[in-house]
């Protein structure tokens, strides 16, 4: 078993480059299966839900050829198969985009339910919505989804929820149905608007992509042999922004796009910490104790639900009481325990908790709970006094790319060993 060995208390200092966003990535790359040819992808993270998505696409008989270390060569002329395996699909979340591709490519799909993080009940029902509406047949039994279609006819499909795995998945499907399909209620993260640019970009016709209604009119074809790059993780960005006030330091953020960072950057300023925001680089700063504030997550542009544990850590370092409500899943307090073993002062009731500030952390034995936790704890560990081990880390290199080594550039004093 893998641990990170964290020493604290740190004051983070220097420049951090940022990935490409996760986020994007998991569905760009089942996106390049609509595509009846070759596709390559930029600025890839070299995380393990990319890689366990890769070698899916390699066993439905698509070429998967990694030129560096994050750019990535697809070439699907030889897709062979419309079957994903339940023991890959099952250890991550958006495994369900093979769905709304495959449906689209093949018109035949059948997927293993999908994993990921333990965060609730995190139903499907709306991309099934968004399948039926497109003409599609859809069963879910015995562990898996299986769609069949003889013919995809653009709709129009209002989504109950606003749900970002649900516009992209439609979006996917959509793409080369007949005629027009329009989503209503459509989610605008960045993420969805770097999957239709990269659609648009092989010659797709998706617009609207960023507000409530995206516009997709069907195409016969898509083009092969474009080259794109993946957009920067606004997540992987926020999470080093609030490392530098949970630890008092002061970071210069490099390849990010600060307007997809408003929400956090108000908060930041309004605790205290100081702003700088140049080209593609964003300064964060503190030197005092961050003050308390309030926190409601929201679908973007509202405060991230992934950026919500790393405001945790913050919070129960700053001044007064601050109160976080979780408003996108219902699970997603589980770290709070953990940061209780290290001496938080958190009460957590349903969907919201409260923090009362302390003025230090302990270094204890954790665990990371999900994906953003392992994040947050990670920061927390900086933060603490003494020494802080952490284990599951499986969900961290989901998501963040060579964190530790990241983290060890500011002055971080963390290693992986093997426990």
């Amino acid at each position: 078993m893998e641990k990170l060995v964290i020493q604290g208390r740190t004051r983070l200092q220097g420049e951090v480059t940022i990935s490409g966003a996760k986020n994007a990535a998991v569905a760009l790359i089942p996106a390049t299966l609509l595509v009846n040819g070759v596709c390559t992808l930029e600025n890839v993270p070299n995380i393990s839900d990319v890689q366990i998505q890769c070698e899916i696409l390699k066993d439905l008989g698509a070429k998967v050829e990694w030129i560096n270390q994050n750019t990535v060569k697809i070439d699907s002329s030889l897709l062979n198969g419309y079957k994903a395996p339940l023991d890959k699909t099952s250890k991550f979340r958006a495994s369900y985009y093979l769905i709304g591709a495959l449906l689209g490519r093949c018109h035949n799909v059948e997927v293993g339910l999908p994993g990921g993080c333990n965060l609730g009940a995190r139903p499907i029902d709306q991309h099934i919505k968004g399948f039926e509406a497109l003409g599609a047949t859809v069963k879910v039994a015995t562990g898996k989804v299986s769609a069949t279609a003889q013919d995809l006819i653009g709709a129009p499909i209002y989504l109950d929820t606003v749900s970002v795995g649900a516009t992209i998945n439609v979006m996917l499907a959509a793409v080369l149905a007949k005629g027009t399909t329009t989503i209503d209620n459509a989610a605008k993260e960045p993420h969805i608007v770097d999957v239709a640019n990269f659609l648009n970009s092989i010659g797709a016709d998706i617009r609207g992509a960023g507000t409530d209604i995206i516009k997709i009119n069907g195409v016969e074809k898509l083009k092969s042999g474009s080259t794109y790059s993946v957009v920067p993780d606004q997540i992987e960005a926020g999470t080093f922004m609030l490392a530098a006030m949970a630890t008092q330091g002061d970071i210069i953020i490099k390849n990010c796009i600060s307007e997809h960072l408003d929400c956090l950057t108000a908060k930041i300023i309004e605790m205290g910490g100081k702003v700088e925001e140049s080209g593609d680089e964003i300064r964060v700063s503190c030197n005092q104790r961050p003050k308390k504030t309030n926190i409601k997550t929201a679908p973007y542009p509202g405060f991230p639900t992934d950026l919500q544990a790393q405001m945790g850590v913050v919070l129960s370092l700053a001044e007064g009481t601050s109160v976080i409500s979780e408003n996108i899943w219902e699970s997603r307090f589980q770290y709070t325990y953990e940061l209780i073993k290290m001496g938080a002062k958190i009460t957590s009731q349903g969907k919201t908790a409260f923090f009362e500030g302390v003025e230090s952390l302990s270094g204890a034995p954790v665990s990371a709970t999900d994906l953003r936790a392992g994040a947050a704890l990670i920061i927390a560990g900086l933060a603490a006094e003494g020494t802080t081990e952490l284990y599951n880390l499986q969900h961290i290199d989901r998501g963040y790319e060579n964190i530790e080594e990241k983290f060890r550039k500011l002055g971080a004093n963390i290693i992986r060993v093997r426990d």
